[in-house]
C-alpha cells in the first residue's frame, strides 16, 4: 500500500471517528447549573475542548486503521466473504 493511500485511509478513518466521538462527555449549561445565556442553543456544550475531542478520534482512529491494515496485510477478511444476497442461482443447463 502506498503512502498517499494509507494517509487518505487514515485521515477518513479520523474524520469518522471525530464524528463518533464528538458528543461523548459534553455537559450543556443547564446540566453544569448554571443559567443559558440570552441567544445560545439549549443543546450547546457548557465547556467546549476540541483538544479532548482531538485525542480521543486519533486514538480511535489509530486503531481502526490499525484494524484495517492488519486485514490488508493478512486478508482475513475480502470481498469474496461478502455475501450480501444468499448464495448464486445455479445455472441452467
Amino acid at each position: 500500500m502506498e503512502w498517499t493511500s494509507i494517509i487518505a485511509i487514515f485521515t477518513l478513518f479520523w474524520v469518522l471517528s471525530a464524528f463518533l466521538v464528538m458528543p461523548f462527555g459534553l455537559r450543556t449549561v443547564e446540566e453544569e447549573g448554571h443559567a443559558r445565556p440570552p441567544g445560545t442553543v439549549e443543546s450547546a456544550p457548557a465547556q467546549f475542548r476540541p483538544g479532548r475531542i482531538v485525542l480521543r478520534a486519533t486514538i480511535l482512529a489509530l486503531a481502526l486503521f490499525g484494524l484495517f491494515y492488519a486485514n490488508y496485510v493478512y486478508g482475513w477478511i475480502g470481498i469474496e466473504n461478502i455475501n450480501l444476497f444468499g448464495s448464486p442461482p445455479e445455472a441452467a443447463g
